[in-house]
């Protein structure tokens, strides 16, 4: 039986973190950021907000939008590359802090920033398949925990926050087709290296990035992986009426528009106010357009992702 997406939700910690005031914690500008990246400004978790917490809040909203109750929902995907803690998944951690005791799976998806994509993939077989009635998808994440805030090629890049959404069984589709991709051989380019063996940090804590070649990477796979979706439906560019991409730099995501000869007005956009949430920054700006009417009834939605590892892929829904 074909999935779709019954309800969504997000979160966003309280504390906003403008570009000014990073200017006074390391070497850069309003004006340095806001013309390389679209970013003006993030939010970035309290000291006592876990990855966890932030999807559970996103949680609530989206198992409330789909007129549900935590209970209904057997089947936990989080998408996350700052987890609590090495194990148990942050999904588990989720699924006890909604009271959720029926014994249903919960697990995490290490996809970085196509995590969300992924994770919905995932999902969508699960439910179409049997393997699950109601799925809540999550995309969540605390980057201010990995960031060299002396670093300004990457700590002005990211923000925490958190997206979700329910799946469930539906007499005709709502999700048409996905494509997932990798190739590790690019993992070098974007990755935070650091491990832990024998109690101690081996290798860097951080987030390394290259960032052009990031950039020349991410905007290839990103309009190939949406033409390959598109081609999968029998659809064209022009049929779509909404492209929500991982937010992560204005400039990729525009050149990813003219690849596909799209209009800027059919383009998502939430960096500006979120930064770089990685896994979240997908169901964050779905909810947002959904929540104020963009995206209607029969409307075709396409999602595209593309992630450190390298990872990337694609989601088309229609609404």
């Amino acid at each position: 039986m074909p999935a779709r997406i019954a309800g969504t939700g997000r979160y966003l910690p309280a504390k906003v973190l403008t570009n000014d005031e990073l200017a006074q914690r390391v070497a850069t500008s309003d004006e340095w950021i806001r013309t390389r990246t679209g970013i003006h400004q993030r939010h970035i978790a309290a000291a006592n907000e876990q990855t966890s917490d932030l999807a559970v809040h996103a949680a609530r909203e989206a198992i409330a939008a789909a007129s549900m109750e935590p209970d209904d929902i057997d089947l936990i995907v989080v998408a996350t590359a700052t987890p609590d803690m090495i194990f148990p998944s942050t999904a588990a951690i989720v699924q006890d802090k909604l009271g959720i005791r029926h014994g249903g799976a919960a697990f995490d998806i290490a996809a970085v920033c196509s995590g969300f994509v992924y994770a919905l993939s995932i999902a969508e077989s699960m439910v179409s398949s049997g393997g699950a009635r109601n799925a809540l998808v999550i995309g969540a994440e605390t980057y201010s925990r990995i960031l060299d805030w002396s670093d300004r090629g990457t700590c002005v890049l990211f923000g925490d926050g958190a997206g979700a959404a329910v799946l469930v069984p539906a007499a005709e589709p709502g999700i048409l087709t996905s494509h997932l991709h990798a190739d590790g051989s690019h993992r070098h380019i974007l990755c935070t290296p650091g491990t832990i063996q024998h109690g101690a940090i081996v290798g860097t804590p951080f987030v390394h990035m290259d960032g052009a070649a990031v950039f020349k990477f991410a905007v290839k796979v990103m309009a190939d992986v949406a033409v390959e979706t598109l081609a999968a439906a029998k659809l064209t560019p022009a049929d779509v009426d909404w492209v929500i991409p991982h937010q992560a730099n204005i400039r990729i995501m525009d050149a990813t528009m003219k690849k596909l000869h799209l209009p800027e007005e059919r383009l998502v956009v939430t960096v500006d106010r979120h930064g770089n949430t990685s896994a979240a920054s997908i169901p964050m700006a779905l909810d947002i357009a959904i929540r104020d009417g963009r995206i209607r009834r029969g409307q075709h939605v396409l999602l595209i992702g593309v992630g450190g590892g390298f990872t990337w892929g694609s989601v088309l829904i229609r609404w």
